[in-house]
């Protein structure tokens, strides 16, 4: 009699390994989502727009809000920009599932789930703030208000940054020809190294992002092509 054929399953240690890689992903998104939101909303609530407070002379909490990407980069309109967010996310939930499923690395799945958990953090900026919020202003710390009565629509507020590290400041000489070269300062300008503000979101999608360069551009190479 011929020996019946059944269907190769998983290994023991290798359901293991995967549902460890689940709950890791399941956490770190939770994690980062929380810090990043309380974060947030202190300084929302706390602090008037513009306002700065002095950590060292090189570490501020600055309050700025921002329509764009991470850093305050801009990309289209707020509703295009919030949607291409929600479909970015999408993609990476589905794409982390799938290279679970085929047995990725736990630092590369560590990696990809930071940029997602910091991409769903700014996301609920643009989705809910603009309805829970009231104006922030350079004199009028906001207020959390009942659904609908805040300063925008939905899918239309705007991401709350607060980081900045203004490690090296100077002043620019006073000479002319400054004025007619490209790229550099002009004469007598103040100029500050690393000049970007932003949140606990954007810094996990920066970590991640350099990981996956740094540690796993083989591993991402060879998973996109597949």
């Amino acid at each position: 009699m011929r020996d019946r054929q059944y269907p190769s399953l998983p290994s023991p240690h290798n359901m293991s390994s995967t549902t460890k890689k689940y709950i890791t992903a399941s956490s770190i998104l939770i994690a980062v989502v929380a810090i990043d939101q309380i974060i947030k909303y202190w300084v929302k609530t706390n602090m008037t727009l513009g306002e700065h407070i002095d950590i060292t002379s090189w570490f501020k909490i600055a309050f700025v809000e921002n329509n764009g990407f991470a850093f305050g980069c801009q990309l289209g309109g707020k509703i295009f920009l919030t949607l291409f967010r929600i479909v970015a996310v999408s993609v990476i939930g589905w794409f982390i599932i799938r290279q679970i499923k085929q047995l990725a690395s736990m630092g590369y799945i560590i990696c990809l789930s930071l940029i997602m958990a910091g991409a769903v953090g700014n996301i609920i900026d643009c989705l809910f703030y603009g309805k829970i919020f009231t104006q922030s202003t350079a004199i009028d710390i906001a207020q959390q208000v009942s659904w609908g009565q805040g300063y925008g629509e939905f899918l239309q507020g705007r991401v709350v940054d607060m980081f900045y590290f203004p490690l090296i400041e100077w002043d620019m000489p006073g000479w002319a020809w400054l004025y007619d070269v490209p790229l550099l300062p002009n004469a007598y300008e103040h100029c500050v190294f690393f000049s970007p503000v932003f949140n606990f979101a954007d810094a996990c999608i920066s970590v991640g992002v350099v990981a996956l360069i740094l540690f796993y551009h083989k591993e991402l190479s060879i998973a996109l092509k597949k």
